[in-house]
This record gives structure tokens, sequence and C-alpha cells, in this order.
């Protein structure tokens, strides 16, 4: 009897660890619902379509599936390399060897044009701190005060009041 439970406690403990290993692997819901609807509303002229769950779930699925094949041979192609990071190329690569040929060219260009909108978003950003620093100087930003142009109560102030020692030796010396 005892074995028995042990079984089953051994048997419900595995399902849990494989339902929290599916979970991590699963790919969002909602991104691969607007993926999904983004490209069928292009390729119809009824623009609200429904998708069923199961469909969703089977999008989902056979998208990491793609991605796990797609990454492991880019991994093995980066590892011929002797290298330890999977390079672009290497993803490239991978799609002509696992034949889809057809992907390679509008990866491509969707990598270029990433490209180039990241510089122009990063010329911008170094193009707004110019503009910045530029109104700082045109405004004429406050400097420090030099010790002449401080007020003369302040210098006196601090001219005349002795500074506090902590320790004991100075004490000692005066009695």
């Amino acid at each position: 009897m005892m074995e028995e439970d042990k079984e089953k406690a051994v048997e419900v403990e595995t399902e849990e660890v494989e339902k929290v290993i599916q979970e991590v692997d699963e790919l969002p819901k909602a991104i691969v619902r607007r993926v999904v609807k983004d490209k069928l509303s292009d390729c119809s002229a009824d623009g609200d379509l429904n998708v069923h769950k199961d469909a969703l779930l089977a999008f989902s699925e056979s998208a990491r599936i793609f991605i796990h094949y797609l990454s492991a041979t880019a991994n093995d192609i980066c590892k011929e390399s002797r290298r330890q990071t999977i390079k672009a190329e290497d993803v490239l690569q991978a799609l002509e060897e696992i034949e889809f040929p057809d992907l390679v060219g509008p990866l491509k260009t969707s990598l270029t044009e990433f490209k180039r909108r990241n510089s122009v978003k990063k010329a911008g950003a170094s193009e707004s701190k110019e503009v910045e620093k530029k109104k700082k100087v045109e405004q004429g930003t406050p400097k420090k005060k030099t010790v002449e142009e401080e007020s003369p109560k302040k210098r006196k102030l601090e001219e005349g009041t002795p500074k506090k020692s902590g320790g004991k030796s100075k004490q000692k010396k005066k009695e």
C-alpha cells in the first residue's frame, strides 16, 4: 500500500514538473494571436477573422518547435566555427540547411531594415543630447563661486570658527 502511494506521489510530481517546463517553453499567447490575426487579415478580404483556441495552440506549438530546430541547427553551425555566440549569418545558413531557403531573402531584408532603424534612433538620440548641451551653454549654466566671490560674512564665519577635533590628544595637551 505504501509503495503505491509513493509511486502516485512521484507520478504527480513528475506531471507538475513537466507542466511547469511546458509553460516556460510556450510562446506568449497574445503575441501569437496578434501575429496570426495580422497575417490572416492581410491575406483575407474579410477584415474580422476569428481563430479557434486550438488553432492558436497549434500555431504556437509549431512556432516553438521550429524555433528549437532552427536554433539547434544554428548552434551546430556556430560550434563548427569554434565560436560560442550565434550570429545572424549562422541563422541564415541554418535556414538553408533545414531547407527553408525561401526565408533567407525576407529575413536579410528585415535585418537590414532593423539595423537601419536602430542607427537612425541612435543618431537621433545623440543629436538630441548635443542639442541639450548647446541649450545649457547658451542659457549659461551657473558656475561654482570661488572663495573671493563668496559673501564676506560667510568667509568670516568660516575663518573665525575653530575646527573641532574629536581626538583626546589635544585635550590632554591643554590640561
